[in-house]
């Protein structure tokens, strides 16, 4: 890695209880690699997070203390999303919920000393514009979820809190059936894999506020 070049961090995560097959870790390597290319002055970093309480969030930070990205963005899947499905927000609250490693959480509460509610630091509703005006399925969210997910994001919104550099973070929500042949429940998704990958160069873009790419 260049330590000349700012870095751009993106994560997916490992499968859980329900989904065997998680598409934000497939999506991650290959849209690193296209924001690679679309993005050469930065040096762009793909990591899968285990889906677990301690791991996955631990991970998320260490990459976070490791690399000190300039944006931090963090995908997900969810059985209720239909498109790109923007956090704008995470709460530290945790849902008793097992894990991969089929473990709860230890508390209800992500941080004993921190914010009940921390905002994203990237441009969430401008973010859901930018996709809609592609012609691509988005949505705002004001709640992450109790699971991994808004774990995650809120351990590394405060870490950028802590930061001695700005960094953007945040987190999408992708269908949980993107990219599956064969899946359970497809009905209404209207997000393809190509255009999960259109869109998630759109995120990229918008979190080092650039301007629009050209369609």
């Amino acid at each position: 890695m260049s330590k000349l070049r700012p870095v751009i961090l993106l994560t997916g995560f490992g499968p859980f209880p329900g989904v065997q097959e998680n598409a934000s870790a497939a999506l991650v390597p290959e849209l690193a690699s296209q924001a690679r290319k679309l993005f050469p002055g930065h040096h762009v970093e793909a990591a899968v997070l285990p889906t677990e309480w301690r791991a996955g969030p631990a991970a998320a930070a260490a990459l976070i203390g490791e690399l000190m990205p300039v944006a931090a963005l963090h995908f997900g899947v969810s059985g209720k999303a239909r498109g790109f499905v923007v956090e704008s927000r995470g709460h530290n609250h945790a849902r008793p919920i097992c894990d991969a490693a089929g473990r709860l959480p230890s508390s209800d509460r992500l941080s004993p000393e921190g914010p009940d509610i921390l905002a994203a630091s990237v441009p969430a509703a401008r973010i859901v514009e930018r996709l809609r005006r592609r012609a691509l399925p988005a949505s705002l969210s004001r709640d992450a979820g109790g699971y991994l997910c808004n774990a995650v994001l809120y351990g590394s919104l405060e870490r950028a809190r802590q930061a001695s550099r700005p960094m953007r973070c945040g987190f999408v929500h992708l269908p949980a059936t993107l990219g599956l042949a064969s899946a359970p429940f497809r009905a209404g998704v209207r997000l393809d894999w190509p255009q999960a990958i259109e869109g998630g160069l759109e995120i990229v873009a918008a979190a080092l506020g650039r301007p629009p790419r050209a369609c």
